[in-house]
């Protein structure tokens, strides 16, 4: 667990499959823009902060073909309570089992009010349409965080 692969930019973006809210499988899709971002916990205060501000942006991800994805290691039904609750219009996905934080190196010790525990780090992926890691985004802010995204897209794209 210790011993993780760091990704990079430049490197393919591992593989997953994984449930949403709903219990349909999605995968990493090829052909277009995604954002990846991981969360630790459905309905907590920064988590909430970072999904609702991504939601109000959504419009912008929309037109401009970026597909979003949140991903925490909570159950589908945590996921299906927290999208309805704020109106999530974007797919939440589903990692019990802690395999796809593994993979992306996103799973780790944490501290919080002096003790330590693991879970998951607030860090995103922006992975271009041929599944190569565009962008790594660590300990984001939850508030600017799509704001951030939406602006390094423009770049990208040249808008």
């Amino acid at each position: 667990m210790e011993d993780m692969a760091k990704l990079s930019v430049g490197d393919k973006a591992p593989a997953f499959e994984a449930p949403n809210q709903a219990g349909k499988i999605h995968a990493v899709p090829t052909g277009a823009w995604t954002l990846l971002y991981f969360y630790p916990k459905d309905d907590t205060p920064g988590c909430t902060k970072e999904a609702c501000a991504i939601r109000d942006a959504y419009p912008d991800f929309k037109k401009l073909k970026i597909t979003v994805f949140g991903m925490s290691v909570d159950s589908e039904k945590s996921h299906g309570k927290f999208a309805e609750k704020y109106e999530l219009p974007f797919t939440l996905l589903s990692d019990e089992k802690k395999e796809i934080v593994e993979k992306y190196g996103v799973w780790g010790k944490k501290k919080f009010m002096g003790r330590e525990y693991m879970g998951t780090m607030r860090t995103s992926f922006l992975i271009d349409p041929k599944g190569e890691i565009a962008k790594i985004y660590e300990a984001v802010k939850p508030g600017e965080h799509a704001a951030e995204v939406l602006a390094d897209m423009k770049g990208i794209m040249g808008k």
